[in-house]
């Protein structure tokens, strides 16, 4: 290995000249790197706290008139409703309607065989005409005694007795004149006739059947179907809170008449005729804790049939100071309680919890927790929170607006 040759003295310069160079160009980017980092981490935090508050959907709380409703469930009944009996025994000998159709009252339904009825009718004819003449005999005989009795010539006694043999004649032919009317009316009778009109139903005998005075089984069943009630029960305790709500003025009646009542039927269609209640039951059910209320409607298509299950809507009154929060902007917290987000008037968001009474369409109706002015957030709930800072545009519903919020220019709430 050959010994190292010394540095020469121009070339040591020249190398610590260009060490030095090279450690100040470094420095120098260092220095960069290092301000630029600082200066975008700066920028950032500026951008952040320039970041304008979420825009929310508000809508101001305002009382107005609202129809309250209850929808009640129950089942259709016939107006007038009769169960054809006979009244006489006998055979049935013709049938003189049509199973399902329409009949008249008075219309002769059912024809018993009137042969033994009307023999009867002869017999009390026959009766009452021999009474009535023990009576001309027994008159004729009265007289001649009282003239006789008035000379002396017949004791007093055998006129009295001539005056009560007149009178029990008297007697036979008015008891015979009844035996006669009850014979005709029992024949009458062997036409079994319509009491009501409306739709009858099945026949439960034909021809050839035997029958007897006050069966337990019905011949047939008519009933009035125009106009036709329905019966629908009400919960005591929503009967008396309606009474309260009355009596304090905070419900109106919404008419001087009978309350309106609609119908909705199993299919879910309304029913186009509108009926009126007619009145409440007196008493409480104690099996089910419920009154039943009694509504009549006009059913001329008898679209309506008995036994068919409805439902009713009841008109309650008019609450004229109702508050009203989309159901939308109402969320519920872990207890259940109803709340909603508020924008305040220093723009911070707070949060109510409110008394949501019952629904009214797609509305709920609150009777705690929201008062006139407040600017209830119905959209960009998931935008914010309690306490945060937020803008307020005036918010419509969704059939009304191209957006969830409402256009830009429309006035901003603080």
């Amino acid at each position: 290995m050959s010994p190292s040759l010394p540095i020469p003295p121009a070339r040591r310069f020249a190398l610590i000249t260009a060490s030095t160079a090279a450690v100040a160009v470094a420095c120098a980017l260092l220095a960069a790197c290092g301000s630029g980092e600082g200066q975008g981490q700066g920028s950032a935090h500026a951008a952040t706290a320039a970041a304008p508050a979420p825009v929310v959907g508000v809508l101001t709380v305002q009382p107005r008139a609202v129809s309250l409703s209850t929808e009640l469930s129950g089942r259709t009944a016939a107006f007038l409703l009769a169960e054809v009996r006979p009244q006489v025994a006998g055979i049935v000998k013709s049938r003189q309607f049509e199973e399902g159709g329409e009949v008249k009252a008075g219309q002769a339904l059912y024809q018993i065989d009137p042969a033994t009825y009307r023999a009867s009718v002869d017999s009390a004819q026959a009766a009452l005409a021999k009474a009535e003449a023990n009576v001309v005999t027994a008159k004729l005989k009265a007289q001649r005694y009282d003239e006789l009795a008035g000379i002396d010539a017949v004791s007093k006694q055998a006129r009295d007795d001539a005056q009560a043999t007149l009178k029990q004649a008297e007697a036979d032919v008015a008891a015979a004149r009844a035996a006669l009317q009850t014979a005709r009316i029992n024949l009458g009778y062997t036409r079994v006739a319509a009491p009501i009109s409306g739709r009858i139903g099945r026949s439960t005998v034909t021809p050839g059947a035997l029958v007897t005075a006050g069966q337990t089984t019905a011949l047939a069943s008519i009933q009035q179907l125009d106009p036709i009630y329905v019966d629908v029960t009400q919960s005591s305790a929503e009967l008396l809170r309606l009474q309260r709500a009355l009596a304090s003025g905070q419900l109106k009646r919404s008419g001087n008449g009978q309350a309106k009542v609609k119908l909705v039927l199993e299919d879910g269609s309304a029913y186009a005729a509108e009926g009126r209640l007619q009145f409440s039951e007196v008493t409480v059910d104690q099996g089910t804790g419920s009154v039943t209320l009694r509504a009549v409607f006009p059913n001329p298509k008898h679209t309506l049939l008995p036994g068919m299950y409805v439902r009713a809507v009841l008109e309650e009154g008019v609450n004229e100071q109702a508050i009203l929060a989309p159901q939308s902007a109402v969320s519920r917290d872990a207890k259940g309680n109803a709340t909603a987000l508020v924008l305040g008037s220093d723009g911070k968001v707070q949060s109510r919890t409110l008394k949501a009474e019952r629904a009214v369409g797609d509305q709920w109706l609150v009777s705690a927790g929201l008062a006139a002015g407040d600017q209830l957030i119905v959209d960009g709930l998931q935008k914010v929170r309690p306490g945060a800072q937020a803008q307020g545009q005036p918010w419509a519903p969704a059939a009304a607006a191209s957006t969830p919020v409402a256009a830009a220019s429309a006035a901003t709430v603080r």
